[in-house]
């Protein structure tokens, strides 16, 4: 028995000094956990290395990479963060971020982050990690809306191609819509929507016709409104499918490459879709395929969009905020966060990163992106507190259903405003 005990003891102080350890050796290294979302090889690729250019010039400070992913991160950090085991440096997307910074899981940047950085990052840009008094990341790629379209079709039917310097209006895209329909022929449209995910794709794309739809008051308090301005992008959505009839109802449920193997077949001449598409095109696309990048319709407020771009956090909870904060000073340095986007098919947040001559080059439309990028704006719904419920409950079905041709304008604005409010109140109750 005492020889027993004795074993049960030496295990013990066995496991407690495993545990002591798990963060490393105790050779005064300090060890940051970086978890990041990058799923393409390229991007992948990029991120390991840059985490390896760190690691040999730093041999005082170790960042370990974590792959993570975007299908299951907001549940995921979620769990690491009640149970204490966040990693050091998080890599999210600015609509995710609401929650965590609220609920004081994410460190305020500003005291942490260099001059330098923090200069060269619009503030427009700041904005969308910006909650409450804090800064909660640092926003560094973004992607546009574009219109993908079939060169040779555009080309044959004589319609005006537009450019970032004179684009189509809202109304122009939809009369070019039924022009482009007529000249393809039966079974054949101008234009595939995937609408899986309706709200964010209406309320980005909104904005450049000078919609908001979320209003906060003096007081603090958002509601949401349905004005003229916020009808103009549904509104021709809507024509356009259940009207004009030169868009599918079949898309309105997929996801943008869902729609891929249609527009390689000619069945649709343009397809909306975020620029990382450009990748999945540029390898997928039948030999001899002929596609161009073109920015999407302007409205009152010109080529603004919203967006809601990825970024980099640090835990709260972190005991190294300066060390983790140095990796992310290097990680964006501009020739690093070039270095990123070209591996995401994305655009840099970055002044001087997105006036790299690789991201103004006409192959692939990366010209067209980064000029879209200069009206990129903070995504309406970006700090309201409820957001993910109303567009769950709320919006989703009720825009799934607007498009369609199921319910009405006035339905459309009843559910979004009056249900919608009704959602939105519970999380602002003092």
């Amino acid at each position: 028995m005492r020889r027993a005990l004795v074993l049960v003891a030496f295990l013990a102080l066995l496991l407690t000094g495993c545990g002591a350890g798990a963060d490393g050796p105790d050779d005064g290294v300090v060890r940051l956990r970086f978890q990041s979302l990058a799923w393409q090889k390229e991007s992948v690729d990029a991120n390991r290395q840059l985490v390896k250019e760190w690691n040999a010039a730093h041999p005082g400070i170790r960042v370990e990479y974590v792959q993570g992913s975007w299908d299951s991160v907001h549940d995921q950090l979620l769990t690491s963060f009640e149970g204490g085991e966040a990693p050091d440096i998080i890599h999210d997307a600015s609509d995710d971020l609401a929650d965590f910074a609220y609920g004081g899981h994410l460190a305020d940047l500003r005291p942490l982050l260099s001059e330098r950085l923090l200069a060269d990052i619009p503030a427009r840009s700041w904005e969308t990690t910006t909650f409450g008094e804090g800064v909660h990341g640092v926003p560094f790629l973004q992607e546009p809306r574009v219109i993908i379209a079939n060169r040779r079709i555009l080309e044959s039917s004589g319609v005006r191609v537009p450019t970032p310097e004179h684009p189509w209006t809202w109304t122009e895209f939809r009369r070019i819509a039924q022009d482009l329909t007529r000249v393809m022929g039966p079974g054949r449209h101008a234009v595939a929507w995937p609408l899986k995910e309706p709200v964010s794709v209406s309320l980005n794309l909104g904005l450049s016709a000078g919609g908001r739809l979320f209003h906060r008051g003096e007081d603090g308090r958002v509601t949401v409104d349905l004005t003229e301005a916020d009808t103009v992008v549904p509104g021709t959505i809507r024509d356009l499918v259940v009207t004009d009839r030169s868009a599918p109802r079949t898309t309105l449920g997929s996801g943008g490459s869902d729609t891929l193997p249609g527009f390689f077949a000619g069945k649709y001449a343009m397809v909306p879709l975020g620029f990382a598409y450009r990748q999945q095109i540029a390898q997928q696309a039948p030999e001899g395929f002929e596609w161009t990048v073109l920015p999407a319709p302007a409205g009152a407020a010109g080529l603004a969009q919203g967006v809601s771009p990825q970024t980099l956090s640090i835990a709260e909870a972190s005991p190294h905020k300066k060390e983790a904060a140095a990796f992310l000073d290097f990680f964006l340095r501009p020739e690093n966060m070039v270095r990123l986007a070209l591996g995401d098919w994305m655009l840099p947040t970055g002044t001087t990163a997105l006036a790299d001559p690789s991201l103004h080059t006409a192959r692939h439309g990366w010209a067209t992106g980064a000029a879209v990028a200069r009206q990129l704006r903070p995504a309406p719904a970006q700090s309201v507190r409820g957001y993910p419920e109303w567009k769950d409950k709320v919006a989703t079905p009720a825009f799934q259903e607007y498009y369609s041709g199921a319910i009405d304008a006035g339905e459309l604005r009843r559910r979004l405003v009056a249900d919608g409010n009704r959602v939105l109140a519970r999380y602002q109750r003092k």
